[in-house]
């Protein structure tokens, strides 16, 4: 039993890690928590059958690979496979906010051969910044781990007050009190999930 335990252990890590996906994703999608599956990891328990299928059909082998000491060959990730999902989600993701800041680079070309000064150029780039924090909040609510939600929105809120300072600073005064604005909204997206936190453990 404990080899079986231990040969478990090698191949559900050896699955998830060439997958790329933490143990806390690996949890969510088997509806377990990422103690258990620390656990299973470390060879102290064994989860149930129903959960190794669940596993086998997650990274596309089957029950007799997870039990198998030694394999031949490594299985093919296929295009349903986690690992593939997540390369092509990542690729996305990046390619999304490369779009933001190429954007903003062809508005200060724009803005460069149009406005005359340097006052206001620059401003594009300091708007794509909480433009791309919109993006990655985005994709990663849809796609990747929705607990990094909260430093997203944070640094959304900093970034978003810091583009009105500096436009305002640009055209009329300086207000950098603005920045005391966000200790609120700091405050309230802490407790927020904290909220989150808690509701998820009932």
């Amino acid at each position: 039993m404990e080899d079986l335990k231990l040969i478990l252990a090698k191949n559900i890590t050896a699955l998830r890690q060439s997958s790329r996906m933490t143990q806390l994703e690996l949890a969510e999608k088997l509806n377990y928590s990422d103690k258990a599956i620390s656990k299973w990891e470390r060879g102290e328990s064994i989860p149930d059958v129903t959960v190794l299928k669940a596993i086998a059909d997650l990274f596309g082998v089957t029950l007799d690979y997870l039990l198998e000491a030694d394999h031949e060959q490594k299985p093919m990730p296929s295009r349903e496979s986690p690992g593939y999902q997540h390369r092509n989600r990542k690729v996305a993701t990046g390619l999304s906010v490369l779009l933001v800041w190429f954007m903003a680079t062809l508005s200060y070309v724009v803005m460069d051969l149009t406005v005359p000064g340097n006052i206001v150029r620059w401003l594009p780039f300091a708007y794509a910044v909480p433009t791309t924090m919109i993006v990655w909040l985005v994709f990663n609510s849809i796609w990747f781990n929705t607990r990094r939600n909260y430093l997203i929105i944070s640094l959304l809120m900093w970034t978003g007050i810091a583009c009105i300072v500096l436009t305002i600073t640009a055209f009329v005064m300086p207000v950098w009190k603005l920045f005391f604005l966000g200790v609120p909204g700091q405050l309230a997206i802490f407790a927020w999930s904290r909220f989150q936190k808690k509701n998820t453990k009932k």
